[in-house]
């Protein structure tokens, strides 16, 4: 162990590692550029630089500084109203009102488990991993439920424990991006994408919606789950080798109460889903379109409440089968409890929305995004290698700054215009981004959970460290980011959209 330690790949991870620690915390960063692009609108509007915008053709747009007294002014302004109109903090907040219920009442832990426990043993491998891919739309519970889970249905099944942890653990960060149905992350991702396409076209940013990567991660989830069952039992399981620990395991299937309230929150997910569909389906139905459209509709504006309400009754019935809910104010507590674990994130959207505002008030993205465009032409990277690359660059970013939001509402105002400029949808550069994030969540030590599952996987291993994991992590992440990147220059080949009303190309 020593000596792999100190090879090449030990080193550079180690470098990572040491560098991303360096790193400020992500509120820090975003205060630090916000406060960077107020100095840098200062000196690019001083030299004078502007463009012609891409999609008014002869006029011209200048970087606006704000270091003069008007931009000062608008600074001070409009500081509460970056902070309220930062596009993911009211979508995610809502989301999670009904994610949040689901998960505390163990609505998300029991649907997890049962069915990872009630699979034929042969599919067992693939069943764990389509179970992290699916625990996307809790959020981050999958993180603390599965791969413990999968480590013990291993020892009990006496296959090695952390092989079952690490397919959990595969399935649930790097499939991330991956699910059959919107999660939080989609309308997180989506406002900011949504936002950025509008400072280059206002009218096609109007009609676009958070579901803009829906067929495609519907598609991912098949596609992963093949390849981390694949890469389990002929990569990281044969290596792992035969299990000589101590510790063995014994599975207990859902206690009476848990199968009571699947119940329950299986029923009450029917009549929600037909209830909502009563909205929508029927002609002049009151979420439908007025020429009888679905893509654009009010349904599609809806998605965010509907989410969250879809979450919210089974979640509620689910917990007063199971009497985790006696009365109103249990729900209110637990309503609470969930915005409480979101207190970083709303402490993240006050400077983030400092620096989305600001870059988008001096038009630096939209120039960033011209220069950048006719840098690209001029060395001729375009079609699959420019995809490619940009998967490549966002993957190494995200080694090192773990939020997933942080990282694109950092990108976003940047690639997207040039991406746009390129020829590229704003739905497509999201979707290049979802995947170059998800697959290196992985293998970073400074993943939020990283920590986490060493401590569970020492469990089974004492010697248990940061490299150790990364190496058994690393096929997963090789494999996927091969697989999915494949997987998408293929969609780009056929021409599919991406999601509703969502085209691969943008034709401003």
């Amino acid at each position: 162990m020593g000596e792999k330690r100190k090879g090449f790949f030990q080193r550079f991870l180690d470098g990572v590692e040491k560098l991303g620690n360096k790193l400020p915390h992500p509120v820090t960063l975003f205060a630090i550029l916000a406060l960077a692009v107020i100095v840098i609108s200062g000196i690019v509007s001083a030299m004078g630089v502007s463009v012609e915008h891409p999609g008014e053709e002869g006029t011209m747009v200048e970087v606006t500084s704000l270091m003069s007294a008007e931009g000062v002014e608008y600074i001070f302004t409009s500081m509460v109203d970056n902070f309220i109109g930062f596009a993911p903090l009211g979508v995610v907040l809502a989301t999670m009102l009904g994610i949040g219920l689901a998960e505390r009442t163990g609505l998300i832990s029991a649907c997890l488990r049962g069915f990872v426990l009630n699979i034929p043993k042969r599919l067992i491998t693939a069943g764990l991993v389509f179970a992290g891919i699916m625990s996307s739309v809790a959020s981050d519970a999958g993180y603390v439920v599965l791969p413990p889970l999968g480590a013990v249905i291993f020892a009990a099944l006496g296959r090695h424990p952390l092989a079952g942890l690490a397919a959990a653990f595969a399935g649930v960060s790097a499939g991330f991006s991956a699910n059959l149905f919107l999660s939080a992350t989609d309308p997180m991702l989506g406002e900011l994408t949504i936002e950025a396409a509008a400072t280059i076209d206002p009218a096609y940013a109007e009609g676009m919606n958070i579901a803009m990567n829906y067929y495609f991660i519907i598609a991912s989830v098949f596609v992963l789950t093949f390849v981390g069952a694949w890469v389990t039992e002929k990569i990281v399981e044969p290596r792992l080798g035969e299990y000589k620990g101590d510790y063995r395991e014994n599975l207990n299937g859902l206690e009476a109460s848990e199968k009571k309230g699947l119940l329950w929150a299986g029923i009450a997910l029917f009549i929600g889903v037909v209830l909502t569909a009563l909205l929508i389906v029927p002609s002049g139905a009151p979420l439908r379109g007025d020429e009888g459209e679905i893509i654009q509709s009010p349904f599609m504006s809806s998605l965010v409440p509907i989410i969250a309400l879809l979450f919210f009754i089974p979640g509620l019935a689910y917990g007063i089968a199971t009497k985790n809910i006696r009365n109103d104010k249990d729900v209110a507590n637990q309503l609470s409890d969930t915005m409480a674990s979101m207190g970083m994130f709303i402490v993240l959207a006050f400077t983030a929305g400092q620096f989305v505002a600001f870059f988008a008030e001096t038009n630096m993205g939209l120039v960033i995004g011209v220069y950048g465009a006719e840098f690209l032409d001029s060395i001729n990277l375009s079609g699959i290698p420019l995809i490619i690359g940009f998967i490549i660059v966002a993957g190494f970013i995200n080694l090192f700054i773990g939020s997933a939001s942080a990282k694109w509402a950092m990108m976003a105002p940047v690639f997207v215009p040039i991406m746009m400029y390129l020829g590229y949808s704003p739905e497509m550069t999201q979707m290049a981004y979802r995947i170059a994030d998800s697959t290196t969540n992985i293998i970073t030590p400074l993943m939020t959970y990283f920590a986490i599952i060493i401590a569970f996987a020492q469990k089974y291993d004492k010697k248990m460290g940061i490299g150790t994991l990364i190496s058994v992590m690393f096929p997963f992440s090789i494999a996927f980011t091969i697989i999915w990147t494949l997987m998408l220059i293929i969609w780009m080949m056929f021409g599919i959209d991406l999601g509703p009303g969502s085209p691969i190309y943008y034709e401003g």
